[in-house]
Formats: structure tokens, sequence, C-alpha cells
């Protein structure tokens, strides 16, 4: 993502990793602070592996941040924080933003009905 108004490209990217439900209440968990897997998989009320999906995508379109940590007992532990981003939607915002898509149209859906 880049710096000030994201593209229309990481933008699409950010709305759809935040159309899910499960992953905008991951990002309402961590504004109050990091929080490691475990724990946020139990705060959140679901599986850490369906956890790691969504932490994924929520990583990938610039939303949340992960570090890798020792723990006291050496454990590994994965932490998790929200990122500084700052979504701002006009028509305006989304118009330049469709101006910098790079990536085709998507599909128009199932194939034209045959007329009988």
């Amino acid at each position: 993502m880049t710096a000030g108004r994201p593209t229309g490209d990481d933008l699409v990217e950010m709305l759809a990793a935040l159309a899910n439900p499960i992953r905008l209440r991951i990002v309402a968990k961590l504004t109050s602070g990091r929080d490691y897997v475990s724990h946020l998989a139990r705060e959140i009320g679901i599986s850490r592996p369906l956890l790691h999906m969504h932490l994924q995508r929520l990583e990938a379109a610039g939303l949340v941040v992960g570090s890798l940590e020792l723990s006291e007992e050496g454990k590994a532990m994965k932490f998790y924080d929200v990122t500084d981003f700052d979504l701002h939607l006009t028509a305006a915002a989304l118009a330049e933003a469709a101006r910098t898509l790079t990536r085709p149209e998507p599909d128009t859906g199932s194939a034209p009905k045959e007329d009988s």
C-alpha cells in the first residue's frame, strides 16, 4: 500500500478483507492493543487455524502486522497489531482509486442463457 490514499488495487484488497464479519471483529479487538494468536482466538471464539487464515488475509491487505516473539519460557508467540490505516470513502475518493486499478475487470459471472 502506498502512503496517503490507497490505490484502487489496495482499496479493493482492503475492502474485501473487511467485508468479512470475523475479520471485522479481529480488527476491532486489536484496536485495544496487540495480542497473540492463542489469546485472540479465545477472545473471538474461533479456532487458531481459522484465525490464522483470517489474519493472513488482513495482513496481505495491510490492515494488521504480525511479529514473532519469544516468551520468557522460550516459546515462540505470534503477536498481531493493527496498522495505522485510515480509510475515508467518498464518491470522489472511489473515482480516484478506480482510475488506478491495474487488475483486470472481474468476470461477469455465468454464461448467458440460451434462447429456447
